[in-house]
């Protein structure tokens, strides 16, 4: 084992690696005999495709260049695609249209053409021969969007408002009968996990809607995931008693089922995710988080029991069952993600696919370790610290590594201990890297959530920081090497605390927000009226806005930032990066940006996800002085 600086490690976790040989897994779905999920792949520009199983293991792509299952409504999307009967309908990402397509055929137009709207979530009404699902009408003249609850007719391609009034819908789920549709709505200025409200109407014979009733929600209880069990109870899940519980409603009474201390929902971000399915009349099969971990359990109706399944995942998603067997996505600290079988009695388990078919010596794999740490008024804050690990190296005498402090995009979101070769490719090089769970973070209830109500800029700065220096009074890392990073909320959260403290000697900002003014104005309407729970309202509390923009501080700035910017990205616009590059260029201060044209919010082109990786792994090796083992291709860095 060779005595070399951080940083300067040689390790087999390189970008090229990553990006070439790395999928996204996801929406899976059981049709018939056949297994069906999305693949997004960056060697082919980021493109969702779905990948068919048969039941002898054979695997094929079932929808063909250039089609792209990807929906923009909320910008976030999900929910793009439905599998039934051997008939396949999905929201292509280049023109949003609805097509159909036979197994084996080429898909085919249903919805029409340059109609402006954007569809998810889609449910089959098999009686009515049309689908249900949210559209979301772009067409101008009508301020923002539209979004209702709408028909497409399977034979024509009509689209009819079913539902409309509110600001935004979810989720519509027929009872197995086809008489009763249940779904969420919401209005400005919540969001989904602020206050939904769960309805129930009958469905009349001429496919209109009956008299609706409002089950439960408000703008103080979040409600998500609602089903229909195979009888017609209908279940979902509400945040009334603090956490993300399971409920169902029967006989006009609503009644829990297991209460926990642990959340049994998530965040409504996008579409189509359920964290239950239902494996026989008298059960289900759940997924629940607690203390940042994903635990899968079966829930027994009348003996109101938890069966916890002891199976080496700790986050879990996409659950399908299919008879006795059981599919979903699984990940774990040190293996990467995978489509996994799993038999439901004896809980033999089976991978199907990976993320990744690379294989990796332990001995370069950082294992995650939960840490908690004080903050702010008393309280405590969350994270997963990964140390610095390579077998073939060690650090001279006495160096300690330096850290990349990581704050999550939401900022309603979570870090989980799931692989991510991205952070391996940092330890594996020399960086103890931590991932914050910070107040505000999803995983806690609702009332760690809500610590960042009217505190956003603030609660989540503090924890970062303070997880930074609780790693350096603990001995673990160097104090003079902290950089922090983050995309989007966490690129603002980056951006606030590099500009508001003098803890951080390096920054990197993915898509971050610099100018919650400018966000307030220009942003697409999921997100419009985020901030007035997050900040206040605008523009009667304008002047907090201003207080909290990192752009009109910039004189407290003290050390180099890179930037990270797709070019078409409409939830955070591109001048909310440049503007900030203009002022720290005049200040004198270091500075890069890496513009990507044809990128949105988020990276998803191969080339662009490595440039951007070893673009801000280069950056830091100006600034800390250590020399990479790789050679990388340079970053433009002024006044340096």
């Amino acid at each position: 084992m060779q005595a070399v600086p951080f940083g300067s490690w040689k390790s087999p976790i390189t970008s090229e690696l990553i990006v070439s040989g790395t999928i996204g897994l996801g929406g899976v779905t059981v049709d018939g005999e056949d297994i069906y999920w999305l693949e997004g792949r960056p060697s082919e520009g980021g493109r969702n495709v779905l990948v068919k199983r048969n039941p002898d293991g054979t695997c094929s792509d079932v929808t063909p260049p250039p089609f792209n299952l990807r929906t923009r409504v909320h910008e976030y999307g999900g929910g793009s695609y439905l599998m039934t009967q051997g008939i396949l309908y999905f929201s292509n990402f280049a023109d949003q249209r609805i097509y159909r397509q036979r197994v084996g055929e080429d898909p085919q137009p249903l919805t029409p053409e340059n109609n402006h709207c954007r569809y998810a979530d889609a449910v089959l009404d098999q009686k009515r021969d049309r689908l249900i699902c949210v559209c979301e009408n772009h067409s101008p003249g009508h301020g923002e969007p539209q979004n209702t609850l709408a028909t497409i007719d399977l034979n024509t391609g009509t689209v009819e408002t079913l539902i409309s009034g509110s600001d935004f819908y979810s989720s519509p789920r027929l009872s197995p009968d086809g008489t009763q549709l249940t779904w969420l709505e919401w209005n400005h200025p919540n969001m989904p996990w602020d206050g939904t409200t769960l309805w129930l109407a009958p469905v009349l014979p001429n496919g209109q809607i009956g008299e609706k009733t409002c089950i439960t929600g408000s703008d103080h209880e979040s409600v998500c995931a609602p089903a229909f069990a195979p009888d017609g109870t209908l279940f979902f899940v509400s945040d009334r008693s603090n956490w993300w519980n399971l409920y169902c409603y029967t006989d006009q009474t609503i009644e829990p089922l297991f209460p926990l201390d642990a959340e049994f929902g998530y965040p409504h971000w996008v579409f189509g995710v359920q964290p239950y399915v239902f494996d026989s009349t008298h059960s289900l099969i759940c997924i629940y988080s607690q203390n940042g971990q994903d635990t899968m359990a079966r829930f027994e109706f009348k003996a109101k029991s938890l069966q916890i399944f002891n199976i080496p995942f700790t986050s879990v998603g996409s659950l399908q069952v299919k008879d006795n067997t059981l599919y979903f996505i699984g990940g774990s600290p040190t293996e990467p993600t995978q489509l996994v079988q799993m038999d439901i009695d004896s809980l033999q388990t089976q991978c199907l696919k990976r993320t990744s078919d690379l294989v990796l010596d332990v001995g370069y794999l950082s294992t995650p370790q939960e840490i908690e740490f004080p903050t702010e008024d008393g309280k405590t804050a969350y994270a997963w610290f990964y140390p610095p690990q390579n077998r073939d190296y060690k650090a001279p005498q006495g160096e300690l590594p330096p850290l990349l402090v990581r704050s999550h995009g939401g900022p309603t979101a979570a870090a989980n201990p799931t692989f991510n070769l991205r952070y391996q490719y940092w330890t594996s090089r020399g960086f103890a890297l931590v991932d914050v769970n910070y107040g505000g973070s999803t995983g806690y209830g609702r009332e760690y959530r809500q610590r960042l109500n009217g505190k956003w800029g603030i609660v989540d700065v503090a924890d970062c920081v303070n997880a930074a220096r609780y790693l350096v009074q603990e001995g673990k890392v160097d104090g003079q090497r902290l950089a922090i990073a983050g995309g989007s909320a966490g690129g603002y959260t980056t951006l606030a605390a590099l500009t508001f403290h003098d803890v951080f000697k390096a920054g990197a900002s993915y898509y971050g927000i610099s100018d919650l003014e400018a966000l307030a104005q220009d942003t697409h309407k999921f997100e419009s009226r985020y901030l007035d729970g997050l900040i206040g309202k605008y523009p009667e509390e304008k002047e907090i806005y201003y207080q909290r923009s990192p752009i009109h501080f910039t004189e407290g700035l003290s050390c180099p930032v890179i930037f990270f910017q797709g070019l078409e990205d409409k939830v955070v616009p591109p001048n909310q990066a440049e503007m900030m590059v203009e002022a720290l260029k005049k200040k004198g201060l270091p500075v890069a940006y890496v513009p990507f044209a044809e990128e949105q919010h988020g990276f998803r082109k191969a080339e662009n996800i490595k440039r951007a990786l070893d673009g801000e792994f280069y950056f830091y090796s100006r600034v800390f002085g250590y020399v990479p083992a790789d050679n990388l291709e340079p970053i433009s860095i002024f006044n340096l």
